[in-house]
């Protein structure tokens, strides 16, 4: 990170990532911590899987998800530690840069 940033590159990349109101809604998808194939992903989010695999690989790379491969099938699922990890940056850049009001 250099002085010019704000947050890390990896969390650049998660709030990239949660910039789409599409990608948000795969991001719910896995709420319930069922791990998804891309073809799963792509029936409950109403999209091609095109389009799945290519918002999937956008959540990778922000740190929303996981993916872990068995076979030929890949699974994808949500990435604790990831979110977590950006979440951590975020609170302590907003700490710094906006704390919060004493109360009266």
């Amino acid at each position: 990170m250099t002085t010019q940033q704000l947050v890390s590159e990896r969390t650049q990349e998660f709030l990239r990532a949660l910039a789409s109101e599409n990608r948000q809604r795969i991001v719910m998808l896995f709420a319930d911590g069922q791990p998804r194939t891309v073809g799963q992903v792509a029936a409950e989010a109403g999209v091609g899987q095109s389009t799945a695999s290519e918002q999937l690989t956008l959540l990778r790379r922000g740190g929303l998800v996981r993916a872990e491969r068995n076979g030929k099938t890949v699974r994808y699922m949500a990435d604790g530690d990831g979110i977590a990890a950006a979440l951590s940056e975020l609170q302590q850049v907003l700490a710094r840069c906006c704390p919060p009001e004493a109360s009266s």
